[in-house]
């Protein structure tokens, strides 16, 4: 009656996928973004396992931010609406007397932030020996530096015969650690199109910020490049690049975050269709690029965030892509380029006298080249 009430007629893919394996008590590693309905997903079956003539603490769901939590237990409360289960939130920025009385009144579904639960675990108020579900939403979050540790001392006051719910947007190296030390056998559920750094070569070359565009230059005149796309941390530098690249007699293109969305639409559609060879652009695309004739990506700045280094080299499809990925470094980059590097697992290696062009030139002559063109397209 609560799902009808809240006018969800059918489940969305990751509800169809995850509800039944959930109620069989598997562990579950979901990867889906915001949007998907995945507090459905596992709200309806940690709802539908919890025994209400029980008064004790049955399930807990942990999210990173205090908005996050009043959203999911909004929804908990309207799906649980017949069901005399009683549920509560619990984030820091509240009064923890209020939350200590409310426990005592006795709850079986708890949605907290990290830092809270632990605190009121601490205080032995929230006694979590029976609690046989947990599920972590935003569990990349979760598992961030600005929650160091918090989840394994969790888990560690959870019964051992226990269920783990795991959401994620992402999979850092953080997740893969988490889910292998801690989740048993999970079923794994993907809905989102993977962004992969397979077939592409990247490559780290330290420059001083006044060298950078003499160093760029280098890469024009060396590097066989069929289409390029350059980025920059700022809308600014992104012209200024792009009128230095033109000055330098290249044919450039650039795109960022304060044109207007036609615009910028009309000259990235030009692009694809091979009118100009360079794009210099800031970080717009929050996906990876599609364009399947860039060879080359150049990171004339490098960025602070992983995921931003993924979406701007990453390519989606299990298949990859031909290219390099070049990374201009000044001093202040180097600890986030270590960062990122062992964040994504994967290796950037200092650039070499001579990049071999079969890392990056598709031959006409290949034909893993022509197949792997159709996987993609399709």
């Amino acid at each position: 009656m609560g799902i009808f009430e809240k006018g969800w007629e059918k489940p969305s893919p990751i509800q169809e996928a995850a509800i039944p394996i959930a109620l069989v008590g598997k562990d579950i590693l979901a990867r889906a973004k915001n949007g998907t309905g995945k507090t459905g997903a596992y709200s309806i079956p940690v709802l539908e396992q919890v025994d209400p003539t029980k008064d004790y603490i049955q399930a807990l769901i942990i999210v990173p931010t205090r908005e996050l939590a009043l959203q999911t237990s909004q929804i908990c409360i309207e799906l649980a609406k017949h069901m005399n289960i009683r549920v509560m939130v619990t984030t820091g920025g509240t009064n923890l007397k209020d939350d200590i009385m409310r426990i005592y009144q006795k709850v079986q579904v708890i949605i907290a932030t990290p830092g809270r639960i632990l605190d009121l675990m601490d205080k032995e108020v929230a006694n979590m020996s029976q609690c046989r579900m947990l599920v972590l939403d935003e569990a990349d979050k979760l598992l961030s530096q600005d929650f160091k540790g918090m989840l394994d001392h969790v888990i560690m006051r959870l019964p051992k015969e226990r269920q783990i719910l795991l959401f994620s947007a992402t999979f850092p190296l953080s997740v893969k650690n988490f889910m292998e030390k801690h989740l048993r056998d999970p079923y794994e559920i993907n809905l989102m199109e993977e962004l992969t750094l397979k077939g592409v070569t990247q490559y780290y070359a330290f420059v001083q910020e006044r060298q950078k565009v003499h160093c760029l230059n280098t890469l024009f005149s060396k590097l066989q490049i069929n289409q390029s796309i350059i980025f920059c941390n700022s809308t600014q530098r992104v012209e200024l690049l792009a009128k230095k690249i033109t000055e330098l007699g290249y044919c450039c293109y650039y795109i960022h975050a304060r044109m207007q969305q036609a615009h910028r639409n009309r000259v990235f559609h030009d692009f694809r269709s091979g009118l100009c060879r360079n794009l210099v652009c800031s970080d717009l695309f929050t996906r990876g690029i599609d364009v399947q004739a860039v060879n080359v990506v150049i990171n004339f700045d490098f960025p602070k965030m992983a995921e931003t280094y993924l979406h701007r080299i990453g390519r989606s499809g299990r298949f990859g892509h031909l290219g390099i990925a070049i990374n201009l470094i000044t001093y202040e980059d180097r600890f986030d380029l270590h960062r990122i590097e062992k964040e994504l697992g994967t290796e950037i290696k200092p650039i070499p006298k001579v990049i071999d062009p079969a890392l990056y030139v598709p031959r006409p002559d290949d034909p893993n080249s022509a197949q792997e063109e159709q996987n993609v397209s399709k």
